[in-house]
């Protein structure tokens, strides 16, 4: 579940069929007056079914409706910025399968709970993004500006090409990527919910699959360019996209690309926008593990 904080603060748990409750998740929701979802596909991928969540509040008696001012945003207030003075705040959620093993299978009912956040700095209301204008700045504000949105549609996304990848003259290749990326950062809409962004999607459309991992008896198909593409996962055979989300990061962690973590961000490399909080696995051996990857992934650029 991923929830918008004020400061724009996103905090997830990757784990399916978990329900938080403070802070408060969404499950997709956004302001249905019904006791199901309007679209599972929203923003990412809950798989908790189309029912439970929290809707984003309305500031004042009256239903938001399409104005985002009159939107009520969760507020934490530290008290403040040194160790002394630093607050806490209590996470809570509900897990839908068991956790924990027993002493003579410790790994009987494993899981491994992980708790991710990506934030940004929202401004103020006038600072919310708005219009369909095709100039540099809204396109970039619409692009960059982390939101619930006040309609309840998914972003929209032109997929590549085959020809951006087997185009023998790489000028042709080129102009065909940057063409198409044009198209999707001018057709990023101010009204709708945004996380990742188009180009975290994209790139995970270009990466090919990790051929490695477990898929049971899953055939996962070719996508657009010809190969199979990290949107192709055991749980997300047929590509479903949700949001700009990327299925190969979702379902799997600690994932191999290298991480926003590093001091030094080299722009050339593709990295996940989701910083670690806190791991809390079954065991200690199981903690050590996941540790070490993630320390590795995190200096090193990757695993």
């Amino acid at each position: 579940m991923k929830v918008l904080l004020i400061l724009g603060c996103l905090v997830g748990c990757i784990l399916a069929d978990t329900y938080i409750t403070n802070p408060r998740g969404s499950n997709n929701r956004l302001n249905e007056n019904t006791a199901t979802r309007t679209n599972g596909n929203r923003l990412f991928d809950s798989q908790n079914n189309a029912r439970g969540g929290h809707n984003t509040g309305d500031r004042w008696s009256g239903a938001a409706g399409n104005d985002p001012k009159k939107q009520y945003a969760m507020q934490y207030y530290a008290s403040g910025g040194s160790e002394e003075e630093a607050s806490k705040m209590i996470v809570e959620w509900t897990n839908q399968h068991g956790c924990g093993g027993n002493k003579d299978s410790p790994h009987k009912t494993n899981c491994n709970i992980v708790i991710q956040m990506m934030c940004m700095t929202n401004g103020t209301d006038s600072d919310y993004p708005s219009g369909t204008s095709t100039n540099a700045n809204d396109v970039g504000e619409r692009n960059a500006y982390i939101r619930d949105g006040t309609n309840t549609g998914t972003q929209a996304y032109a997929q590549p090409n085959a020809k951006e990848y087997t185009d023998e003259d790489v000028d042709d290749r080129n102009t065909r990527y940057n063409a198409r990326m044009k198209t999707n950062y001018n057709n990023n809409a101010a009204d709708r919910g945004l996380h990742e962004t188009v180009y975290w999607y994209d790139m995970c459309r270009f990466r090919g699959a990790n051929r490695g991992l477990y898929i049971a008896d899953q055939d996962l198909d070719k996508g657009s360019l010809g190969y199979v593409g990290s949107e192709r996962t055991r749980q997300n055979d047929d590509g479903t996209r949700r949001g700009y989300e990327c299925p190969e990061e979702r379902d799997h962690y600690p994932y191999w690309q290298p991480t926003h973590q590093e001091e030094e961000m080299d722009s050339d490399v593709q990295r996940t926008p989701w910083i670690d909080i806190a791991i809390c696995p079954v065991t200690v051996v199981i903690a050590t593990g996941l540790l070490r990857a993630q320390r590795t992934r995190t200096q090193d650029g990757g695993v």
